[in-house]
């Protein structure tokens, strides 16, 4: 009998420990922002939500749980399907925020159900479905991406500017300096696309990013679109 309990309190330990491992399979995440003008600025071109044209600014693409060897998990839990009822008192921060830019023009429930699912499933040590979704709001207010970049005179008029000039005024305004994506115009032109800024991994404040994502080089001659 005692070792029938010796076994079975091993195999608890065993599988506690395992559970722990599964949930701390990140180190930190990676909060990125989307500039709209760049997304519709290209030969694909975008399809405006159904609640209307965003306002322009950096909008969310996604809070994404990374590890310091560069490698993520994704998709960790089929089971947790993305449920809109969890997330109703953030819907209108949602679509004015992390609003959909794909067509066909849609509500962007798909586009949140994606990030969930994809990311958002893998932090489950640290948020549930509602918790996760507020949390990169909050994260996304805090930054005030782009009133660093104007305040540092980068402004989205369709002028150009260095790498420097970038990454300088968002440092300077936020206290981080991000990872800047370049994607190109209908004419080729490398314009300022998407930021990653590093946030710890219990996904409550900013840090300075352990690892680089590997990305298009962007150059130094950077459009940056109106919308």
């Amino acid at each position: 009998m005692a070792a029938r309990l010796s076994s079975l309190a091993l195999l608890l330990v065993l599988a506690v420990a395992g559970g722990r491992a599964a949930a701390q399979d990140y180190d930190f995440f990676y909060l990125v922002l989307q500039w709209p003008g760049s997304y519709c600025d290209t030969k694909q071109s975008c399809c405006y939500p159904k609640s209307g044209k965003p306002a322009a600014d950096f909008g969310i693409h996604g809070l994404w749980p990374n590890r310091n060897d560069g490698s993520y998990p994704q998709n960790c839990n089929p089971d947790a399907e993305f449920d809109p009822s969890k997330v109703s008192d953030l819907l209108s921060s949602m679509r004015a925020k992390w609003p959909t830019l794909a067509c066909p023009t849609n509500d962007g429930v798909r586009f949140w159900g994606h990030e969930w699912d994809k990311h958002g499933t893998c932090a489950a040590d640290v948020f549930d479905e509602h918790g996760y979704f507020a949390a990169a709001l909050s994260l996304r207010d805090q930054l005030g991406a782009l009133n660093a970049l104007t305040a540092g005179g980068v402004n989205p008029d369709g002028g150009y500017y260095t790498m420097d000039q970038i990454k300088g005024a968002i440092r300077d305004g936020t206290g981080f300096e991000p990872y800047v994506e370049c994607n190109r115009d209908e004419s080729g032109n490398s314009q300022l696309y998407q930021l990653y800024f590093c946030v710890a991994a219990a996904g409550d404040s900013f840090v300075e990013c352990p690892v680089l994502p590997r990305g298009r080089p962007c150059g130094n001659r950077i459009e940056f679109p109106a919308f």
